[in-house]
């Protein structure tokens, strides 16, 4: 079984891949919606061979999702109550980029487990990549009050208070805060939240 710290750093490392990835992308585009410039990413991103098949549309992974999930749905009919089930069905549809589906299967599992912090910040991964900025915060702030020290949490809530709301002083509470609360972070992750702040402060001189 991992420990609490293990599986915090699973679930920080992974969202530090995701947002950061997403940073990278169609965040710096502050005209556009993340729903919008979600497609564009999933375009830009179909190979250009002749003999390799193109990425599949949004709609196409809509469908292969429904499939996929179909037997967790299933199962839900007669066990609607079940929060693994409820998770297993958002992961489905938040990794078919159906970020809406899959935010309204973790806050139904979030009204049977409301202290479930990890999912909490999943879920406004998804608000947020659905542009719902403002939800995601609140699921930030709301997972936060549950587990001050959460590393996952405060780095997502430093990004889209940067990048969602561009409130600079307000990304660097965040990540001054997880910085202070995690002093066993690895030298990698803290130097990676070191240059985000750089950055920021940077740009705050600017």
């Amino acid at each position: 079984m991992k420990s609490a710290w293990q599986t915090k750093q699973v679930y920080f490392m992974a969202t530090i891949s995701l947002v950061v990835g997403v940073a990278a992308g169609y965040l710096f585009h502050g005209s556009e919606s993340p729903a919008s410039s979600q497609k564009k990413s999933i375009a830009a991103q179909q190979p250009t061979a002749v003999n390799n098949p193109p990425m599949p549309s949004l709609d196409e992974m809509k469908r292969m999702a429904d499939v996929k999930a179909a037997p967790l749905l299933e199962k839900l009919k007669t066990n609607p109550e079940n929060a693994d089930l409820l998770i297993q069905t958002g992961e489905v549809y938040k990794s078919a980029h159906q970020f809406k589906d899959a935010a309204g299967y973790y806050d139904k599992a979030l009204k049977i487990d409301p202290k479930n912090v990890a999912v909490r910040s999943e879920m406004a991964s998804c608000l947020y990549y659905s542009g719902d900025v403002d939800g995601a915060i609140s699921q930030l702030r709301q997972a936060l009050r549950y587990d001050p020290k959460n590393a996952n949490s405060l780095f997502n809530l430093g990004m889209i208070e940067w990048q969602g709301k561009q409130d600079t002083k307000g990304a660097l509470a965040a990540w001054q805060e997880l910085l202070k609360a995690n002093p066993q972070l690895t030298a990698d992750r803290s130097a990676q939240v070191n240059r985000l702040i750089a950055e920021v402060k940077a740009q705050e001189k600017n």
